[in-house]
């Protein structure tokens, strides 16, 4: 389909909001009343997470653009991921838009990322408009949530027109909204309830993008995508002038604006040129200041690149994107099962992974280290390391990796700094003691609490980033599962010291083979265990936890000895607990210094560094030596 370039009221606005505030559901409700699907159209739930790991976690990763026409007007919307960890996503993403729809649940109020995302839009000047979703829930406080939220607009030091946006209120899931809250009885969509105030509201309150057609071109590229057809794929705002299929461009790298060398200007030629209506791209002929288009053809284009005219190379300004906090080890397997099951095992292989990462994750850091098959990779948080793991996982990859570590700085004045996390909690009341004892541990500050009714309390502490490594699992269980538990970067401040490890040793197999009922159920009594009957495990495999400190070699290996007296079918049946599962962000949280993850496509190890127990109690040793 070939999109004439005719002249467009146009309105660019990002969606925003806390982890699992009604993003993604809202888009696709408004999909829906736009009429960008058949009315006997069938159509999966929250059809903008197309991602595998998406749909399966629940949460959007990548932002992704779509658009719909509303009475004469295309609004170009932008759904952005509302967890923490992806916040490179969001950060490059408010740079297309003029506006942003500021989620909040009309439960839980402002959260620690509503406050991060809005910080964002407020200091790049766009306008919001907040919409206050889940009323229906029994538990709603939208008048309350109003005012929380014009506080933290205020705390934030919006403007006289960012406090002055409107607030519209309703439920996504039902696919309405309307000016004023409902209350008591009938809190629902109602005869005629529809989104239609929703779209007013941005067409009458989000200002039309700046930039003349008439000027040169001018273009900063804000996401990267990859089509196996026409290579890579340039996504942004036209600043100023107009772009066409067959045009030349020049390409200026991330750099000060003010500055360009002759030698760093490219050229390249347009080959092809979209627009976004629905969930599909049309090809255009033609675009202008103001649109949000994709450009084909560029090969050498990274995200941070100001696409401009040959004989005007004037650079945009650039993205700037908070740095990493947390660090991993990427290491070649090198365990006796490697190479088995993937089908990327080199240290090319892993490096040249990587590095073409890179070129869309903006918000990660890879560096080589002396050693030639170990790479250093930083990232915003654990789920964001994770999911970069599991996508190469899935592509056929195998490497290990080491327990995370916070990236450190060097203050002013010669002390160490380290990286500090804003944690929210809200649990049952009677679990209060147990929570506020374990971040006390954990060296966390409270900051507030608060008591929202319901048998529940709200607390927020300032903790260091290393203090929450493991404490997601021992939350859960601590709440049992009845806590949530949400954290986001905070600020860097002064090293505060040793902190206390994994309170329980591990389970190490002594020797390669395959897991054998008989000698786990002897084992099970005094362990977690973490293989069942059957998996293959080798020297130096961490197999199940210790019930106290201190690790334990064991043979799980080991078959009942069968006499001509006491035979096979005599035996007891042989009744196992199930194994606890490993997942990734749990293998994170909980291996120590000395331990690796193995990665293949088919499962997730935990193993010691050094596999013999020889070498161990050596290590261990010289530590108590160095210790004095």
């Amino acid at each position: 389909m070939t999109v004439s370039n005719s002249p467009l009221l146009i309105r660019n606005v990002a969606i925003i909001a806390h982890v699992d505030h009604g993003k993604t559901t809202l888009v696709d409700k408004m999909l829906r009343q736009a009429g960008v699907f058949r009315a006997n159209q069938q159509v999966a739930e929250r059809v903008m997470d197309s991602n595998p790991l998406e749909r399966e976690r629940g949460i959007t990763i990548l932002s992704k653009n779509t658009a719909v026409r509303w009475n004469g007007v295309k609004i170009n919307i932008v759904d952005t991921p509302g967890h923490a960890d992806f916040g490179g996503e969001v950060e490059r993403i408010l740079r297309m838009v003029q506006g942003v729809l500021l989620l909040v649940d009309a439960a839980e109020g402002p959260m620690p990322q509503t406050r991060f995302v809005t910080r964002k839009a407020l200091e790049l000047g766009l306008q919001p408009i907040v919409v206050i979703n889940k009323v229906d829930r029994a538990d709603a406080r939208p008048l309350e949530v109003h005012d929380e939220v014009l506080g933290l607009l205020m705390e934030l030091e919006a403007t006289d027109e960012q406090l002055d946006a409107p607030f519209l209120y309703g439920s996504a899931r039902d696919g309405w909204v309307d000016r004023q809250p409902r209350s008591g009885e009938g809190t629902g969509a109602g005869s005629g309830a529809s989104l239609g105030p929703l779209f007013q509201t941005i067409v009458d309150t989000v200002h039309e993008p700046p930039g003349e057609g008439e000027q040169p071109f001018q273009m900063l590229v804000s996401t990267i995508d990859h089509s196996s057809y026409v290579g890579r794929i340039a996504i942004g705002r036209i600043e100023r002038g107009q772009v066409s299929p067959g045009q030349t461009v020049a390409l200026l790298p991330l750099g000060d604006p003010g500055m360009i060398s002759d030698g760093e200007i490219m050229r390249g030629r347009v080959l092809r040129l979209y627009g976004f209506e629905g969930l599909e791209r049309v090809e255009l002929t033609g675009a202008a200041a103001g649109e949000i288009v994709a450009l084909a053809g560029l090969t050498d284009i990274e995200i941070g690149t100001t696409l401009t005219d040959p004989e005007h190379p004037e650079r945009l300004s650039g993205i700037a994107v908070e740095e990493p906090t947390i660090a991993v080890d990427f290491i070649v397997n090198d365990s006796p099962f490697a190479g088995q099951s993937g089908k990327y095992v080199t240290t090319r292989q892993v490096r040249e992974r990587l590095h073409r990462e890179l070129e869309r994750n903006v918000a990660l850091g890879v560096e080589d280290t002396e050693q030639p098959d170990v790479f250093r990779v930083s990232g915003r948080g654990e789920l964001h390391l994770a999911i970069l793991m599991e996508t190469m996982r899935r592509e056929g990859h195998e490497f290990q990796v080491s327990r995370p570590r916070v990236i450190t700085h060097q203050r002013g004045d010669g002390l160490l700094a380290e990286p500090y996390e804003e944690l929210l909690v809200e649990v049952p009341e009677r679990m209060l003691g147990v929570v506020i004892e374990k971040m006390g541990a954990r060296r966390g500050d409270m900051i507030d609490m608060r008591n929202p009714g319901q048998g529940r309390v709200r607390m927020s502490f300032k903790v260091p980033s290393r203090g929450l490594f493991g404490f997601r699992s021992e939350f859960l269980t601590d709440t049992q599962g009845e806590g949530t538990l949400h954290h986001r970067f905070l600020e860097y401040g002064p090293w505060c010291g040793p902190l206390g490890g994994r309170n329980r040793g591990v389970l190490v197999a002594d020797r390669e083979g395959e897991a054998i009922a008989y000698a786990l159920y002897g084992l099970q009594d005094r362990s977690t265990l973490f293989v069942k009957p059957g998996d293959k495990v080798y020297e130096g495999m961490i197999v199940g936890e210790n019930s106290r400190p201190g690790d334990m070699d064991v043979n799980v290996s080991k078959e009942k000895k069968l006499t001509n007296i006491r035979a096979a079918a005599s035996d007891e049946n042989v009744l196992l607990e199930a194994p606890r599962r490993i997942t990734l962000e749990y293998a994170l949280e909980y291996i120590e210094e000395d331990e690796l993850i193995e990665i293949t496509p088919d499962a997730i190890r935990l193993r010691k560094r050094a596999l013999k127990a020889s070498a161990r109690k050596k290590a261990a040793r010289q530590v108590r030596a160095a210790r004095g």
